[in-house]
This record gives C-alpha cells, sequence and structure tokens, in this order.
C-alpha cells in the first residue's frame, strides 16, 4: 500500500485580483538579468568552486553579456569575504557590470558585508528576511511589527553607510524571502516599509525580488501574486521589481516567464538550472526561449557547447544530455520519420528567412551547433554496436565523438568489405585518436608543489621545446602554456584495467585551428594520459596529420 498521503498538503489560494491583465500580456523585450551562479549556485555544490574556478567563472559570465552578477556571500565564509576583494581589489570588475552580495537582516553580518565591498565602484547589497507566518512564528518568534523594525533598521543601517561613501555606486536589493508562501497583503506592507526607508530625494536605485524560494505554487499563481504586488506597491514607478524563483515543482522557468506578463522586469537564476534543490531557473532555457520567440535575449550563448564546459568544469555538476538547447542529443533525431522532416526542412530553408524547420524550435547555428552531420550519421547502421563493444572496455564517448568515430568505422567496414572485430575496433581506435610521434611529442613534465602550474619538454619536428603555463588542474595549464591556440571543448577520463596497476585513457574533444579534434592518450596516471591526449589533438590538428 502507497504511504502517500495527499490530504497532508494544500494548494495556496490565489491572491484577490480583480481583472487581472498577465493573462493578456505579450513579452516584447527582454528582462534585466542577474546571474547568481556565484553565489546560490555555489552554496549549492557539494564541494564549492575555488576562487579560481569563480573567477573563470565570473569572467564568462561578462562576456556573455551579464551585466549584473552576484558574486557571494561575503558574511559566510573567509572564502566568500576573499573572492569579492579579489575582484575589487585586483580590478577585475568591467565598468558596465555591477556586482552584488547577499546579506541577512544582521547587524553584525551586514557590517561585515559592507567591509567586503570597500573601495568598489558599483555594488547592489541584497538584503533579505523571510516574511511567510511559517518562519516568523517557527524561527524568529516576533510578530508582524516587529520583524518589519528589524528590516527598516538594516535598510537605515546600509543607507547610513552608502551616504558615509557617496564615491561608491549604490542599490539595495530587498528579497521578502519566502514570499510566494507569504500573505501577500504583508509582503506589500514589508516592501513599502523598506522603500520609505530607502528612497528619499536622490536617486538612489531600489530593487524589490519576489522569491519563490521553494516553488510552491503553480506558474499562473505566481503570476498573480506579482501582478498583485506590482499593483499594490508604493512609490511603484521607483522600483525595479525582480523575481527569483526556484524549480521544485519543475516549473521555474513557466513562472518567470509568467511573471514577465504579470509586471516583473528582472529575473534571477544560474546558468542551467543550478542552485539548490532542484535549482534556481534556468538562464540559457529562459533566455533562448525568447531568442525562438523573436526578442532578443540581450546575452550571448553563440557559443554553447563551449559554456557547458566551462559550466562543468568550475561546478562538478554535468549537463544532462536532453537538457533544453544546450543537451548533447537535444538537436538529434533517431527517428527516421524525424529526420526525413528535418532534412526537407533544412533543404527549403533559406537564409535570414524565418525559421520553419520541422522539430527544430531554433536553428542549431544560432548556439554553436551544426545538424546537418548529426543527420548524416545518425541514418547509418553500426553506431550503437560502436558505442557497446567500446563500452565492453570501459570507455564511452560523447556523442559527438561517437559520430566522428562511426563515419571513420564506415570508410573502414566498406575497405574492408566484412565485419570488423571487436579488437579490429579497439585497434582502430587507438589508431585513429592516439599518440603519433611527429610533429608534437612529450619529453617530460613536471607539476608545481600546488598542482596548478607545468613545466613541459616537448618537441615539435625535431626541435626541442621548453613550455611554462598554469591553470586550474595540469591539463589546463598545460594548454595555455601551448604556443598555439587548442580550445578543450571536453574531457573525460578511464581506467583501462583493475588494481592499483591499472592505465589510466584520457580523451579531449576541442578545437583546434577552427576544426573540431578528437584524442586519447594512455599512461600509467591520469596527468601523463591527459597530456599525452594533448599531444594527440595538437597532432591531428596539424594541417599534414590524417589520423587512422
Amino acid at each position: 500500500m502507497s504511504k502517500m498521503n495527499s490530504a497532508r498538503y494544500r494548494a495556496l489560494p490565489r491572491p484577490s485580483l480583480a481583472q487581472r491583465r498577465w493573462p493578456d500580456a505579450t513579452l516584447k523585450t527582454a528582462p534585466r538579468w542577474l546571474s547568481s551562479d556565484l553565489r546560490d549556485g555555489n552554496q549549492a555544490l557539494f564541494e564549492p568552486m575555488s576562487n579560481a574556478h569563480k573567477l573563470q567563472l565570473f569572467e564568462r559570465l561578462c562576456a556573455i553579456g551579464l551585466k549584473e552578477i552576484e558574486v557571494g556571500f561575503p558574511a559566510a565564509a573567509a572564502g566568500e569575504f576573499a573572492f569579492v576583494r579579489q575582484l575589487i581589489e585586483e580590478e577585475r570588475i568591467p565598468a558596465d557590470v555591477r556586482i552584488a552580495v547577499l546579506t541577512p537582516a544582521r547587524a553584525d553580518l551586514i557590517a561585515e558585508t559592507l567591509q567586503s565591498l570597500q573601495g568598489a565602484a558599483c555594488v547592489t547589497v541584497h538584503l533579505y528576511h523571510a516574511i511567510a507566518d511559517d518562519f516568523r512564528e517557527q524561527v524568529f518568534a516576533i510578530d508582524r511589527a516587529t520583524l518589519i523594525e528589524r528590516v527598516v533598521a538594516s535598510v537605515a543601517m546600509i543607507r547610513a553607510h552608502a551616504e558615509r561613501h557617496p564615491q561608491t555606486s549604490w542599490c539595495l536589493q530587498f528579497s521578502p524571502e519566502h514570499f510566494s508562501s507569504s500573505d501577500p497583503a504583508y509582503a506589500v506592507q514589508v516592501c513599502d516599509a523598506v522603500s520609505l526607508a530607502w528612497l528619499g530625494d536622490d536617486e538612489r536605485p531600489l530593487i524589490l525580488n519576489l522569491p519563490a524560494t521553494v516553488e510552491c505554487c503553480m506558474p499562473h499563481v505566481y503570476a498573480d501574486l506579482i501582478e498583485y504586488m506590482h499593483r499594490h506597491l508604493a512609490r511603484r514607478q521607483r522600483l525595479v521589481l525582480s523575481v527569483h524563483p526556484h524549480n521544485d515543482r519543475g516549473c521555474a522557468v513557466a513562472a518567470a516567464e509568467l511573471a514577465l506578463l504579470a509586471g516583473a522586469e528582472r529575473v534571477e537564476g544560474c546558468l542551467f538550472g543550478h542552485g539548490e534543490r532542484t535549482g534556481n531557473v534556468d538562464l540559457v532555457t529562459l533566455a533562448l526561449n525568447l531568442h525562438s520567440q523573436g526578442i532578443a535575449p540581450k546575452l550571448d550563448f553563440g557559443a554553447l557547447d563551449s559554456l557547458v564546459h566551462l559550466v562543468q568544469t568550475c561546478t562538478g555538476l554535468p549537463v544532462h544530455p536532453r537538457h533544453p538547447y544546450a543537451g548533447d542529443l537535444v538537436y538529434t533525431a533517431f527517428s527516421g520519420s524525424h529526420q526525413d522532416a528535418i532534412r526537407k526542412g533544412l533543404q527549403q530553408q533559406q537564409p535570414d528567412t524565418l525559421w520553419r524547420v520541422p522539430y527544430l524550435p531554433i536553428d542549431p547555428s544560432d548556439v554553436g551547433r551544426d545538424y546537418h552531420g548529426l543527420v548524416r550519421i545518425n541514418s547509418q547502421s553500426g553506431k550503437g554496436g560502436i558505442a557497446y563493444l567500446l563500452e565492453q572496455r570501459g570507455v564511452r564517448l560523447s556523442r559527438r565523438h561517437l559520430i566522428d568515430f562511426s563515419t571513420r568505422v564506415k570508410v573502414m567496414s566498406d575497405r574492408v568489405a566484412g565485419e570488423i572485430s571487436s579488437e579490429q575496433l579497439w585497434q582502430f581506435f587507438l589508431n585513429c585518436y592516439g599518440t603519433p610521434t611527429q610533429p608534437w611529442q612529450l619529453q617530460d613534465f613536471e607539476l608545481s608543489a600546488d598542482g596548478l602550474g607545468i613545466d613541459l619538454q616537448m618537441c615539435h619536428v625535431g626541435q626541442a621545446l621548453r613550455l611554462r603555463g598554469r591553470g586550474c588542474g595540469a591539463l589546463d595549464a598545460a594548454v595555455r602554456a601551448l604556443p598555439r591556440p587548442l580550445e578543450i571543448l571536453a574531457y573525460s577520463e578511464f581506467s583501462l584495467e583493475s588494481g592499483s596497476s591499472a592505465r589510466a585513457l584520457a580523451v579531449i574533444e576541442g578545437h583546434g585551428e577552427g576544426a573540431p579534434v578528437f584524442a586519447i592518450g594512455i599512461g600509467e596516471n591520469r596527468v601523463l594520459a591527459s597530456l599525452l591526449a594533448l599531444c594527440s589533438a595538437l597532432n591531428q590538428s596539424e594541417p599534414a596529420h590524417q589520423p587512422g
């Protein structure tokens, strides 16, 4: 018998909203965006990012076009404080980017947070306090009036600091935490008290952020709540109305879209929906949804595969192969009827005309993908068998690598005109992607004590080279040391045998000289294997090299 008892739960009531307007609204422009990858996304990780990884991700967020980035929770940990200081002291923040930091409404933590911002040019102090009755009664044990007094005192403290430091451009953001499970009339009272305390005669901006801290209602109910606030807040024209949907019910993207129809002007979220529990709203999906409707998202995801690789490297979290827009398989059709429809659509699609290809909501080239090769290869037989035989040796290739190898196997099978055994397939795999002796050879290497630097002794066409680099690990440091560009899009490693003496197999997918490259290396340890794979990638990107 099932132990699920649905009677223990209830749907949140919809707010009283006469003649709601959002169902008839139309989106025409993208919202303001804030990335919380470095704060909410980082807090969600089993092992939080190193500051080196956070800096890498921060720089990529800026390059994508994000102008507001929440960079941490300075009072939460020494590393968080140090990262904020690093950004400011090393002048890493572009002039058109506003950083944000989070603090609860506690005087000691606010003071530490403000200390972390000393010398910053343009900042948002993100103040939060839970206002839901469950929290107020069970966690804080205070009445509604006392809660408002506590929040207003915190706002006054931040405002006084801002007035003492006019050289910094200050913005206050207030989040009534657990907003979507709160009494909306009380939420208006709290937010009005905040705006009254912060907004004077000056133009110092205020953001009111209305989070679904735990997603607990259907998206249309969240939209009602946002429209209720939009219509009832005092000083509305001087406020920026923001939303921060979480994904506990799997509806964060839908909730954000309806919230924008209901009056929200700004969205907070993470790349690929990272964040605590089931994550936040996915900025990539939401932005590309707008793109698919003819609305410029004002964010550049034209190199989506590279972004996926960076986020996976920095966070340790995978992006699902069926993830909207970004997954390895989302532009791959396995059904013959789907492939036929897509082919015909692509044949009739004219450049710079409205996109009308069946099964493809956007042109894959918009995000740096090429669908044509995937269709052709998927129509060939034997790919599933190739993957199976490699997996018997403990090797699982990415979809793109498997497609490349399947093409080579097809040519080989046509040449031999017969069955290819498992051993023949394995040797062919090693020949196609393994390390040839020319033109690049690895002679020796030495890692620095912290594992982030490398000293390479290499040979190129008989010429000895000594290369040095630093990065986020041995492979990243080696790539940075190279005298020619090679972008690593994906990296994986496998053990070829069991036991302590097992050899390592490293697999690299990248771009060299503008062309895709797939390479492997086998070594006594994973560092050696990765460097041999790097040599193979360099050799395969040489125009004169013909693998296989």
